[in-house]
């Protein structure tokens, strides 16, 4: 029992490092639109680095090209069906339940949707390769938790500045990250038999099409929308610099 334990711990932190993303909103009195700007920026970089660095090339070296991009593709179909329905019935959740409607409030609800599937299939990485080996788990989880701090920043700050809310904001970074020990969950209970990086490979080119999609048509024009100076170019660089930098200890 001790072996499996130590990985779903691992997968608990990685998860929960999302929500570290969402706390610097404790920290800023009056939030200005250059602070959304460079943010979106920061969680923009982050998800197009991650994608078309670590994600696809990963997905191509195991499955080869065409099936990689076939996955790709079909993620920013899927993704771009939900970009297609998700208005009419998220307006009907912010009716009933009393939440103002507006853009960035729906980009917040998209970028965490996009987040929760992705840090599913990672809490399954992060969960089975502690069980192969902990030290390399370890590794993956401490360059997961890393990536996870900027797409924390990417939930929330758009729900807080629709909301002024800082619950809400941590509420959505929240159950988004609470997808990835879910994930170590769910492949420890139902998918350890089928688990193959064959299986991973194509479901992390179908989550990089997914976040590439919500970073070009979500976070980069609300990015640059509200943009004040250079506050979303500086913001994209230093989301690509954090990934970057998470990688390198994997």
């Amino acid at each position: 029992m001790d072996n499996i334990l130590l990985p779903l711990f691992l997968s608990f932190l990685a998860g929960m490092c999302t929500i570290l993303g969402s706390f610097i909103l404790f920290f800023i009195k009056d939030f200005k639109k250059s602070y959304l700007s460079f943010f979106l920026g920061i969680s923009a970089g982050a998800m197009i680095y991650l994608s078309f660095i670590e994600l696809i090339p990963q997905a191509i070296k195991t499955l080869g090209f065409l099936p990689s991009n076939v996955a790709f593709f079909l993620g920013i179909l899927f993704i771009g069906v939900v970009d297609f329905i998700a208005p009419y019935h998220f307006m009907a959740y912010c009716s009933k339940n009393g939440i103002k409607y507006n853009k960035l409030m729906l980009t917040g609800f998209m970028v965490a949707v996009g987040i929760s599937i992705h840090n599913f299939p990672e809490g399954m990485v992060v969960f089975m390769s502690s069980l192969g080996d902990i030290r390399y788990g370890a590794m993956i989880a401490f360059s997961t938790a890393l990536h996870n701090i900027p797409e924390g920043i990417a939930i929330a700050t758009p729900v807080y500045f629709a909301t002024k809310s800082k619950l809400k904001a941590f509420s959505y970074t929240f159950l988004a990250g609470i997808a990835e020990p879910l994930g170590a969950i769910i492949a420890y209970i139902i998918l350890q038999p089928y688990l193959s990086p064959v299986f991973l490979s194509y479901i992390f080119a179908f989550v990089a099409g997914i976040m590439v999609y919500i970073s070009f048509d979500e976070l980069l024009p609300s990015c640059f929308e509200n943009s004040q100076g250079r506050a979303a170019i500086v913001g994209i660089v230093i989301g690509m610099l954090v990934i970057a930098s998470s990688l390198n200890f994997m």
